[in-house]
């Protein structure tokens, strides 16, 4: 039995195994126990990347190694010239050169799993140091070079922290410093069990700091100092809201500790607190992340990344003075040969376009791409024909990447109304060039022409890179997209892209984009808000429990009240990814949307997003099924700065029948649900010259409608049906390996209600990156003298859900006044008497 069901799962809460999905999606690293995956994989782990990351100094000061396109580097600082110390299967990142200057730990992605391995510096021999077949990272040699550090969850899936001996034949007695303890408070981001990261030295070796977060509800945590002959001997040296990149760095001297923080910021810069937790002061400022910093053995240099441009990039700077000298690798020096592929996309009448593309090499089973590209990782694989997960980038239209000689498999993409193109070439000698010509996916014309629109998107989110606007124009091009609605939200106590609100929309090409908002309370559910007229509704959460907002009231009814007082629209997203149709099976249910769809407050519900479309459909038709015109709507809910995201842009998409980008003319479509919602199928269906969002008026006793249905789709589709008021009442033939359909004729219709089609696979598919593939459209509304089918099993359904949401809500104590706990409870009250009514009225 599920024991509860808060405002919402993400769907990165627990790995999943759909029992109808076949050919499944496998998260990445799914063997790691801790929650919400897409932060810890997506911030907190090392990723590949075009731009040289994570520094670390040779002993003199005079050198750095880093990781780059999946190799480590030496670079002298002041040098143009780069040299590839490792290159082969695998990935490595994090590097640490010993004091003593003879030998590099870092840590290795093979498939899904990373290890950790040293380098010996004169030789280039490399050592594997670990076989745990988890997940191994963040390896510090001790300044006596006899010791080694590093993080780990092979113990219990959890992060820990733990040291190990260095020795001839690798590393031995490895025990745990800090692991597994739990704590009593309650929080959602992050586990039970507390984590352990960041490690870095004492100079005499005697202790480490690090950051973790024992009974802290947000953030990942503190900065602590631990002994390393002790480990019971703890002390918190500062307490901060972290996010996965504080990193603290204790310097030579043994006092000053240097880390990354945002502080009452947007963005992350580097701080000097020390080891006694003196109050911190800022090291350098800016709009930017700089992150990752390390001190030279002397302390006169530190060593950091920064995505001030957008993309990775390696400085030094003088810790007096500030000065600043790029590490621009710009000559590289590789260790096997490498030769440059120029690719050229165009669609079928020759246009140049711009598109995402993938790049594998067969020979040594690395993904690659050019060298300024944000790479971006997709946040599965499928493990039948995968051994880890796919490495994308976009292409403007030309783009000239570096590989090793061999096969190269090439994968290229343009949104959903254009074929993928795969292809393996040959990269020789010489190089080539690579032509590319998208073939175009189209419903017949008869159903008219539409916008696409991606409804949930996150410019930037904590991530590595650092996206603007134009950044995010590119991509929304490269996706063949017409309209992106920014959602502006927290990211615990932070905003990032708080700066970038404005009613207005801004159009620059092909794409249009509007500044909206996602309210965030994990209580009652997330809300999107889209067309604000004034402003970003503050705070934009609530409940947030252990914090001076922990109150559950703004209730959901409340922020939608403020968000149509500015003419916004209002919808539930991402909100189920596992069935609820028996809700004797949950103790604890809190999500509002009957709440708020019965008192009028909702106006679209993402069917297609981060969630499971099949479960979330299933809610949605019992609220069609009660005469609520409750639209389907579409978002990805894509962080956009994210080198391993779920994504890409518009993967979770509406096509809205608008033939204007103007806001009035797009909510009316959004509202009346005037289009599809999908994730591949392109849908098309009219029911008697009716297209969906639509009414039809039929004669009393029924009547035959006339039926016409297509779908086309870029990549196969096993079933394409017509749903009846929640029932299927004829599946249509699919044709040219499962990219077509279509229907054309008479079908009986006894009673009123909804009529719409869908369309979706039970296997996953590669070239989706989503569960399975999955595209509806909204209903088309049958009007009869007799009315719709009577459901009171849906509305008592429905009262079920509101006597969950109401016993847990009475039961808080967290209420800041009797008045926000009375005037709650009344709201929940009165929407049960709605769905009261209907289980009686015929």
């Amino acid at each position: 039995m599920l024991k509860s069901f808060v405002g919402l799962f993400l769907l990165i809460c627990v790995p999943l195994n759909f029992s109808f999905a076949q050919k499944v999606r496998q998260p990445v690293f799914s063997h790691v126990e801790a929650p919400h995956n897409y932060y810890w994989r997506g911030i907190y782990l090392p990723h590949l990347t075009s731009g040289p990351a994570t520094g670390t100094f040779s002993p003199d000061g005079n050198e750095v190694i880093y990781s780059m396109a999946g190799s480590l580097w030496r670079q002298k600082v002041g040098d143009s010239n780069a040299y590839e110390l490792t290159s082969g299967k695998g990935y490595d990142y994090q590097p640490d050169w010993s004091k003593d200057g003879k030998f590099v730990v870092f840590s290795r992605r093979q498939k899904d799993a990373m290890e950790l391995y040293s380098l010996e510096i004169e030789s280039g021999k490399v050592n594997r140091l670990t076989d745990f077949g988890a997940v191994t990272v963040e390896p510090r040699v001790s300044p006596d070079g006899l010791k080694l550090a590093f993080v780990s969850s092979f113990k219990n899936g959890n992060f820990n922290l733990y040291v190990a001996d260095i020795t001839e034949k690798g590393l031995a007695n490895i025990r745990a410093i800090v692991e597994g303890h739990e704590s009593k408070i309650d929080r959602y981001y992050y586990g039970e069990l507390d984590h352990a990261i960041n490690p870095s030295w004492s100079p005499d070796g005697s202790r480490l700091i690090y950051v973790s977060n024992p009974e802290v509800a947000w953030g990942t945590g503190d900065i602590w100092s631990v002994s390393v002959e002790n480990p019971d001997d703890r002390t918190r040296i500062l307490s901060e809201e972290t996010t996965w990149d504080a990193r603290p760095e204790i310097a030579p001297d043994g006092n000053r500790v240097l880390y990354s923080s945002y502080r009452g910021r947007q963005w992350n810069q580097l701080w000097l607190t020390t080891i006694d937790g003196a109050p911190p002061l800022p090291l350098t400022f800016g709009e930017f992340d700089r992150k990752y910093a390390r001190w030279s053995w002397d302390a006169r240099k530190i060593v950091y990344t920064s995505n001030e441009t957008g993309n990775l990039s390696l400085h030094v700077m003088e810790s007096v003075g500030g000065k600043v000298t790029d590490i621009k690798p710009l000559k590289r020096h590789y260790k096997h040969d490498m030769e440059s592929m120029v690719l050229k996309v165009e669609d079928e009448e020759g246009n140049p376009v711009s598109a995402r593309v993938s790049i594998l090499s067969k020979s040594d089973g690395r993904h690659y791409g050019p060298r300024d590209a944000r790479m971006m990782a997709d946040d599965y694989f499928m493990p039948d024909r995968q051994d880890h997960e796919t490495h994308y980038f976009f292409c403007d239209k030309t783009c000239t990447i570096e590989a090793p000689l061999g096969k190269l498999q090439i994968s290229t993409f343009k949104g959903l109304e254009h074929m993928p193109d795969h292809r393996t070439v040959r990269l020789k000698k010489g190089g080539r060039v690579e032509n590319i010509t998208l073939q175009s996916v189209r419903l017949p014309s008869e159903f008219g022409k539409f916008l696409s629109a991606d409804f949930h998107h996150h410019m930037n989110y904590g991530g590595q890179y650092r996206m603007n606007f134009d950044s995010m124009v590119a991509d929304a091009e490269a996706e063949d997209l017409d309209i992106v609605y920014n959602l502006i939200v927290n990211k615990e106590e932070r905003v990032p892209s708080i700066n970038e609100f404005t009613s207005e929309g801004r159009t620059v090409g092909n794409v249009t984009v509007f500044q909206a908002q996602e309210t965030h309370t994990s209580y009652w559910g997330h809300l999107g808000v889209l067309h604000l007229q004034d402003r970003i509704l503050l705070p934009d959460f609530s409940s947030y429990r252990h914090t001076a907002l922990a109150s559950p009231y703004p209730h959901n009814g409340i922020f939608s009240d403020l968000a149509h007082e500015q003419g916004a629209l209002v919808g539930y997203v991402h909100p189920f990814e596992i069935g609820i149709d028996n809700l004797d099976n949950f103790e604890k249910l809190t999500h509002t949307l009957p709440v708020d769809v019965a008192l009028g407050k909702t106006d679209y519900l993402e069917v297609v997003s981060f969630a499971d479309h099949f479960a979330t459909a299933g809610v949605w038709y019992r609220l069609l099924n009660l005469g609520f015109r409750l639209s389907a709507g579409a978002g990805t809910d894509t962080m956009g700065n994210l080198a391993s995201l779920r994504g890409p842009i518009g993967l979770n998409r509406a096509y809205l029948a608008s033939d204007s980008r103007e806001p009035e003319a797009l909510k009316e479509a959004i509202k009346s649900g005037k289009g599809f919602v999908t994730n591949g199928p392109l849908l098309g269906l009219k029911i008697n010259g009716v297209a969906p969002g639509g009414s039809v008026k039929l004669k009393s006793g029924g009547q035959s409608v006339r039926v016409r249905a297509s779908m086309r789709s870029m990549v196969p589709v096993q079933n394409v049906e017509l749903v009846l008021n929640g029932k299927v009442i004829k599946t249509l033939a699919v044709k040219n390996d499962g990219h077509s359909a279509d229907f054309d004729g008479e079908i009986e219709i006894e009673d009123g209600g909804w009529l719409l089609l869908r369309a979706n696979s039970k296997d996953a598919h590669s070239d989706v990156q989503d569960l399975y593939p999955y595209g509806t459209t909204n209903p088309v509304w049958l009007e009869s003298p007799d009315g719709a089918p009577f459901a009171p099993e849906d509305a008592k359904y429905f009262m079920h859900w509101i006597d969950l949401v109401m016993k847990d809500a009475s039961a808080r104590q967290d209420y800041n006044s009797e008045w926000e706990r009375t005037e709650t409870l009344e709201y929940l009250i009165r929407a049960r008497k709605v769905f009261e009514q209907m289980s009686l009225e015929r």
